[in-house]
């Protein structure tokens, strides 16, 4: 009996901060079990694959950034694809899925993969298989695994269509060629009903039941389950999941081989961690707290200064900083995984002969990184845990009734649970090695399954016309209160790490000398364009909830040091607190009569007494001259404030 031959499949995905490249690498292990072959690659490595002459399916994973951005890995491929000289049916002979991952909280969601999808189409380009859309408000799982499953049933309806074809033309070209035809042939109308099958596959249709390979019963589910316990918890489960049999995800096949090497005694540096770009160590020269400390949230403005550096933006251009994973959970990871005297060590990565894994080792990770390095500056020890990474979890669990809790939180029947105690809540991993104390995975699995570490985005509220060499920006300290699943409350990881940092800043007994070494790394973010119009005799209305109207002050400097009459611009605000607002609106109304104050120098120096122009003073209320403000406490209202020069 011959081999069965897997059909290839053309697998791309396009991501920002890892979730599209994990999806497409579970897609791509999951294709070997169903008899298929993914060839997987980025978006933008576009040497490895030509859609001009594709013959095979695609299938596309891609995600959304910025304001309903493509990923930066795929600006080159939308930029090649939006190109007007290419005919109605340049990709004629495409048949693709797509699967396009965002975020309903933002306006534009999954609009990364709807404007690939969109010219594909435009392009000729056919469906085999719906398009998923995913959700991460709500959970990418929802949508990703149902998606995933019916893939497989899509697949091979259109390879099944694509042999009836080829034995259809066989025997045309058999009967043209004078040759007696003995094969059956399809009707046609067959065939077209098979492809207007293919052509509508809906997800709510598909009844794809897991596989073999994919499925795992327990062999004594009482034995682990207390029947004492009657409320589900992170590490409890209850009947009827306690007594259900599991489909739970394949095992993913370890491909990273770790090596520790002793120390050799050289610090790397945190430009090490940006390939493209250039990283800017600059001080920061100012910080203000801008609420209260009663106040709802923690608002804090930095200043820094860029005076020395290369580093250049406009009103509306977002920066990255470089930050780091929380030192005291760096050093608690390190002693729950064993790895408290190996912190030193150099770690060697390779790539284990035996896998299916194309590629190096991770590229984020730099060569001669420590084992400490590596969990302070590259991987993201607060990510919440795929349900592929609880199942190799398993793996590394001892105990029999934790071995049983993490299968049912990545299986299909513990969906609702891995809603409840692992994503809602925000667990990471840290969390879960104390709710499952036997759990002790290896640093290679921790590699392999923990995205990224990502610089954090912010927004410039500052013109650097108005205020050469510096670059100012306001957020909110994220908290993480306690939970039953999270014992102890947590910051954001960079919004916390930077709160820490300008602490003694904010404590006006601290000397000037013993701040100047408060440094931060930063580097200029591309493609962005939240900018003002390129004309400035335009109006502009602007929009922004709470610390949101950040950028806008800078929109106002901007236009104020470059219009001698700055035209009406309107702001919309809405507020939870008028405590934070007020300060950043305080922030630019300074600003602005301080340049009236001037203006009205300059007047007087010409003989015109006039004091109409004037604004002294800010008041949260209305009837403060040309600004006027409405304020309510207590809940959100729409806050709209009109500035004039």
């Amino acid at each position: 009996m011959c081999c069965e031959i897997k059909r290839r499949f053309l697998l791309l995905y396009a991501t920002q901060k890892g979730q599209a490249k994990a999806i497409a690498e579970e897609i791509c292990t999951q294709a070997d079990a169903h008899g298929f072959e993914a060839d997987i690659h980025c978006i933008s490595e576009s040497d490895k694959y030509n859609l001009a002459t594709e013959k095979d399916p695609l299938v596309i994973v891609i995600s959304t950034t910025g304001t309903g951005d493509p990923p930066d890995t795929a600006c080159k491929f939308v930029k090649e694809i939006k190109n007007k000289t290419l005919l109605p049916d340049h990709f004629a002979h495409l048949r693709y899925g797509l699967l396009g991952l965002g975020d309903s909280e933002y306006m534009f969601f999954c609009n990364g993969g709807k404007v690939v999808d969109k010219r594909l189409q435009e392009l000729g380009a056919q469906h085999f298989y719906e398009t998923g859309l995913a959700d991460d408000c709500v959970g990418l799982e929802i949508v990703v695994e149902p998606w995933i499953d019916g893939l497989w049933l899509a697949l091979r309806r259109e390879f099944t269509s694509w042999n009836i074809k080829e034995d259809m033309s066989s025997n045309l070209r058999a009967v043209s060629n004078g040759v007696s035809a003995m094969t059956v042939v399809p009707s046609m109308s067959g065939i077209c009903s098979l492809d207007s099958e293919i052509q509508h596959l809906k997800l709510e249709d598909l009844e794809v039941k897991a596989t073999d390979a994919l499925s795992q019963k327990p062999a004594n589910v009482h034995s682990v389950v207390s029947v004492q316990d009657t409320e589900a918890s992170l590490d409890r489960s209850v009947p009827p999941l306690s007594q259900s049999a599991l489909n739970i995800p394949a095992l993913p096949s370890e491909y990273i081989d770790v090596q520790f090497q002793d120390s050799t005694g050289q610090e790397l540096s945190v430009s090490s961690l940006i390939s493209d770009g250039i990283v800017f160590h600059v001080p920061v020269t100012k910080a203000v707290q801008l609420t209260r400390e009663d106040a709802v949230k923690t608002a804090l403005l930095l200043e820094l200064d860029i005076s020395k550096t290369t580093f250049c933006y406009q009103p509306g251009d977002a920066f990255c900083v470089i930050c780091p994973n929380n030192p005291k959970e760096v050093q608690e990871l390190l002693h729950i995984l064993g790895l408290s005297e190996r912190k030193e060590c150099v770690v060697c990565l390779k790539i284990k002969q035996a896998t299916k894994k194309k590629g190096a080792a991770p590229e984020h990770i730099p060569k001669g990184s420590t084992v400490e390095f590596i969990l302070t500056w590259c991987l993201e020890i607060r990510a919440v845990p795929k349900k592929a990474f609880l199942r190799a979890l398993v793996e590394y669990t001892s105990d029999a009734r934790e071995k049983r809790r993490l299968q049912e939180l990545c299986s299909k029947q513990g969906a609702s649970d891995y809603s409840s105690f692992i994503r809602d809540p925000s667990i990471c991993l840290l969390d879960l090695l104390h709710a499952f104390p036997t759990c002790r995975p290896p640093l290679n699995l921790l590699i392999e399954h923990l995205p990224k570490l990502q610089a954090r985005s912010y927004s410039a509220s500052s013109s650097n016309l108005f205020q050469p060499g510096k670059l100012q920006f306001v957020f909110n300290v994220v908290e993480f209160p306690s939970s039953p699943s999270r014992l102890v409350s947590r910051k954001g990881v960079c919004t916390g790490w930077l709160a820490e940092l300008v602490a003694p800043m904010l404590q006006p007994h601290k000397k000037e000398e013993k701040l100047s070494a408060v440094k931060v790394s930063i580097f200029a973010r591309p493609i962005n364009t939240f900018h003002l119009p390129s004309d400035p005799s335009v109006p502009f209305m602007m929009v922004g909830p709470g610390t949101g109207v950040s950028p806008f002050i800078g929109f106002l400097q901007h236009r104020r040091h470059t219009t001698a009459s700055m035209e009406p611009a309107q702001i919309t605000l809405a507020i939870r607190s008028t405590l934070n607002t007020t300060r950043i609106i305080q922030q630019y109304m300074q600003c602005q009569n301080l340049a009236k104050r001037n203006r009205m120098s300059r007047r007087r120096q010409c003989g015109d007494e006039s004091d109409e122009d004037m604004d002294t003073d800010f008041s949260q209320s209305t009837g403060l001259g040309n600004v006027g403000i409405m304020v309510l406490m207590g809940q959100v209202h729409a806050v709209e404030c009109r500035f004039w020069a």
